[in-house]
């Protein structure tokens, strides 16, 4: 029996997210269209003993763990075995509080991981779904439209080949707290709202993520940068992903995005950057 594996964990990027609805759980109904990158956080987990938790990369956390740690959740929740003990690092590549699902993909990983080693063997989306909404689509891992509060995940569909230039200001928005500032709800016409019978449609009304209305009112620095990958050339379109304060442009050509991101690097050095694609593995 394998006793270490390690997982490369990826950023998701959300094509589109619309929000429906509030369920009476207080969670939101929503719709997104879902891709993943090739930018990974790296996780190692190892049969010790003696339990650890530790992060390294650009993004960990200032002190050892991060508030409400979701992997410290996700272990609690398993209620593993006195037992097992596990040795696990995470190298963080992927800006948190950023809309790409950091967090999710981590936990996500730990399942996968924790399964390929013969620990558990759970993985049912009831379950994933209680450690944050995002985590059934990280665990699966490829393009998918995600339907419910996250819960339901529809595969029988595949995204474009893009290239994504990615920009993340010096701003963290916290999922929880985006979610609270929703004041409306996007009910859009019947025959959207009734995809039931054939979720895997792209309907002409995928194509917003509803919190930029919240951020081009409320934060003027992500509406500026909204704005000015709007104008880059050659772009297909521009969007923000997740509920998170990083925003994307997106191109058919790398070539493309290539002259996009050193532009945008000259206008916003400050700002974390990177320029992945989809559709890799």
């Amino acid at each position: 029996m394998l006793d270490k594996v390690f997982i490369k964990a990826p950023a998701k990027i959300n094509l589109f997210l619309r929000i429906m609805n509030q369920r009476p759980d207080g969670y939101h109904n929503i719709r997104s269209g879902v891709t993943f990158l090739d930018l990974y956080d790296e996780v190692s987990i190892e049969v010790s003993d003696t339990n650890s938790l530790t992060y390294s990369g650009p993004f960990k956390p200032h002190l050892n763990i991060f508030d409400n740690d979701i992997i410290i959740k996700t272990l609690d929740l398993l209620n593993l075995k006195q037992n097992i003990k596990l040795k696990l690092n995470i190298k963080k590549n992927i800006p948190f509080q950023a809309g790409l699902g950091s967090a999710s993909t981590n936990a996500a990983s730990l399942i996968k991981g924790l399964n390929n080693l013969g620990i558990i063997n759970k993985k049912d989306n009831k379950f994933l779904s209680s450690l944050g909404s995002d985590v059934p689509a990280c665990f699966y891992g490829d393009d998918c439209i995600v339907t419910g509060k996250g819960d339901k995940i529809h595969t029988q569909v595949n995204f474009p080949k893009y290239y994504f230039v990615l920009v993340k200001p010096n701003i963290q928005l916290s999922t929880h707290d985006m979610y609270a500032k929703i004041k409306y709800f996007s009910y859009l016409d019947q025959k959207y709202n009734d995809l039931k019978n054939n979720i895997n449609f792209i309907h002409e009304n995928d194509s917003e993520n509803d919190f930029e209305k919240i951020v081009r009112t409320e934060y003027k620095n992500i509406k500026n940068l909204l704005d000015y990958l709007s104008s880059t050339k050659d772009n297909i379109f521009v969007r923000m992903t997740g509920s998170g304060s990083c925003c994307y442009a997106t191109f058919k050509k790398k070539e493309q995005a290539t002259k996009a991101i050193n532009d945008i690097n000259y206008k916003f050095s400050d700002f974390w950057s990177y320029l992945g694609q989809n559709n890799v593995i």
